[in-house]
């Protein structure tokens, strides 16, 4: 899960963030790739500085830019809390990752202002009037700066932080739960097939990387991934001259030397004495007839493909006349 966090100076993001962390959650802010970015031309970051370089970083790469540079440092497998969200461009960014709820602090200005009196910086503002002036010149602004007003329309939850801490906590701790809950486990079958596309990413050929793995009782019994036969060259390393040719799709297919990822997984699965009576092959390309020719008689029963080959009616035909049951199964990346 992303919980992403917004809200005014001094709202309470920080502590916000502070407990997340103590509950198991990684912890990221836009504002550390505005500071990469300042260390790297070797100034300060000063307030002012990361409003200026932020708005830099937008106009020269797009408003999505700080959210795309947070987004390839998060893995799936983690709960994170990203702080310093500014623009809406960064809210769609991450939308369009998994499981992102964006929650906007809130605190009367008032109160807001008497915090930072008390954490005593000087290039803080001084009067109420001018926290205020400040506040109200930095929430707006075009679509490639910061926009602090239009980004906390978008929340799709809401943390009064007007009182102690005691009372922040309860708030966070009833959220939390209600957005943990939320989170959809994929089924049996998109697990699987993500599993096969982790699978291709380890294939050696040159045109395409295509897995297979097999399963029986909900349990990976055999993996394979397309390239050239055991022992000999990788075709990632000039082993196979049709694929090192770039040879046009459906041409010269006698002279491949790529073994597919449906016939590795089977042949793997003899190589160890493993039966595959009743399984299951999940493939994210659907299978050549060759290879449907391999599933039939190695028993499997069910394929569930993600991808269409352009070259497969043959071997559809022939699984409808074994009996064999065949699915797509598009899954998103």
């Amino acid at each position: 899960m992303l919980i992403g966090l917004t809200g005014r100076n001094a709202a309470g993001k920080g502590e916000v963030a502070e407990y997340l962390k103590k509950k198991s959650f990684y912890y990221h802010s836009l504002s550390d790739a505005i500071r990469d970015e300042i260390r790297e031309r070797g100034l300060e970051p000063t307030r002012e500085r990361l409003i200026q370089v932020g708005n830099e970083l937008r106009t020269q790469y797009g408003p999505k830019v700080l959210a795309e540079r947070i987004l390839a440092r998060i893995e799936d497998d983690k709960h994170y809390v990203i702080d310093s969200i500014r623009n809406p461009a960064e809210v769609d960014a991450f939308r369009d990752a998994k499981h992102f709820k964006l929650i906007r602090i809130e605190a009367p200005a008032a109160v807001r202002f008497q915090r930072i009196i008390r954490r005593k910086r000087e290039s803080d503002p001084q009067t109420l009037e001018a926290f205020i002036d400040l506040e109200n010149r930095e929430a707006q602004g075009n679509v490639n700066s910061q926009n602090l007003l239009q980004v906390e329309a978008l929340a799709d939850h809401a943390i009064v932080n007007d009182g102690p801490i005691e009372k922040l906590y309860p708030q966070i701790d009833g959220l939390l739960m209600q957005l943990l809950r939320q989170i959809q486990r994929p089924d049996w079958d998109e697990y699987f097939m993500n599993i096969a596309k982790v699978v291709a990413s380890r294939s050696n050929c040159m045109k395409r990387k295509v897995a297979a793995i097999i399963v029986r009782d909900k349990r990976i019994v055999s993996t394979g991934y397309n390239g050239t036969p055991r022992g000999t060259r990788n075709c990632n390393e000039g082993g196979c001259p049709r694929c090192n040719s770039m040879a046009v799709s459906g041409t010269n297919l006698d002279e491949c030397l790529c073994s597919h990822g449906e016939e590795n997984a089977i042949v793997q699965a003899s190589y160890h004495g493993v039966s595959l009576k009743d399984a299951i092959i999940y493939t994210t390309f659907a299978p050549c007839l060759m290879c449907a020719k391999m599933i039939i008689n190695s028993g499997i029963r069910e394929v569930i493909f993600n991808l269409e080959y352009p070259l497969n009616d043959n071997a559809f035909r022939l699984f409808q006349e074994a009996g064999i049951s065949v699915r797509k199964l598009k899954v998103q990346q």
